[in-house]
């Protein structure tokens, strides 16, 4: 008996999720023997073989290159930065206290709307985003010695950076292919993590080879996920359902590094968690009859 499209829709986002966190872990492990911009390039370069060929596969190479290349390579730096950023601060804390950080990023995706798309954000859903942030200061801790460090600055940058790439497909969306603004994501990301890493290039182990085709085949596997879930299902219904993610970075942080995080930190994942679920209701309200509502971040690679 087929499932129904919603159930099939929901399996696949939780597919998304769990290969992404996958390949969080490899980044981390990575970050721990290469610097953070060679990781960022090793991240785009692994990914998009495996991603090119579901594009052939599904007939879009021909979408490629009808694109705004300005906002297609803007995005493309900006993902150097938050990729980078992001394994920085991966390589120096707990998977479940990055993940924590970095779910702030919905939040500044909504109040960045405002100054860049000319979005309208109402009272209660910039109480949200209020609430959030100090979720963010509660993990941080910046009274707590050694608590606010450069690692967590990273992955809230990283996050920053996320955000201001969601609302570059917001834009992107109504002229580009979903598979343009994925391959040339991982193409410019490779790229230009790979020039700056240049200098500074670490040779890559024999032994680390299955860990980079790893991270690119989950990643792959979650970008694939990720927009077919949002393909057929309700993005309002399977955006809560990212937050799963934690679950992952808890069992992998127990499984592969030992650690589980500490109070504060569950204090402010509660904290930033409950402002998003709260903040993706008010999404949902606001926008219940707009006929042209802002793309998944299935596209946001």
């Amino acid at each position: 008996m087929p499932l129904a499209p919603q159930t099939r829709a929901a399996l696949t986002m939780l597919l998304a999720v769990a290969s992404f966190a996958l390949m969080d872990a490899g980044l981390k492990q990575l970050a721990a023997a290469y610097p953070p911009m060679q990781v960022a390039a090793l991240r785009g370069a692994a990914s998009l073989p495996f991603i090119l060929a579901w594009v052939a596969a599904t007939g879009a190479l021909k979408t490629l290159w009808r694109v705004r290349w300005p906002l297609q390579v803007f995005r493309g730096l900006v993902s150097v930065a938050m990729i980078a950023s992001y394994a920085y601060g991966l390589a120096r804390m707990p998977m479940s206290t990055a993940y924590t950080l970095f779910f702030v990023a919905p939040l500044l995706i909504t109040a960045l709307s405002v100054p860049l798309l000319g979005e309208k954000v109402g009272p209660r859903r910039w109480a949200a985003i209020v609430i959030g942030m100090v979720g963010v200061v509660v993990v941080m801790r910046p009274s707590a010695e050694g608590a606010l460090s450069l690692a967590a600055l990273a992955v809230v940058a990283a996050a920053i950076c996320y955000a201001i790439s969601a609302i570059t497909v917001r834009v992107l969306a109504r002229t580009d292919s979903t598979a343009s603004m994925i391959v040339w994501l991982l193409f410019f990301l490779a790229l230009g993590a790979g020039i700056l890493a240049w200098p500074q290039w670490v040779p890559i182990r024999a032994a680390d080879l299955w860990l980079i085709a790893g991270l690119g085949l989950a990643g792959a596997i979650g970008q694939y996920a990720l927009t077919e879930a949002f393909r057929v299902g309700e993005a309002s219904l399977l955006a809560p359902l990212e937050y799963t993610g934690l679950l992952w970075s808890l069992m992998l942080d127990l499984a592969v590094w030992g650690v589980l995080p500490d109070s504060m930190t569950w204090t402010g994942a509660g904290i930033i968690i409950a402002s998003g679920l709260y903040l993706l209701r008010r999404e949902r309200i606001v926008h219940a009859d707009d006929p042209d509502p802002p793309p998944p971040p299935g596209t946001l690679g």
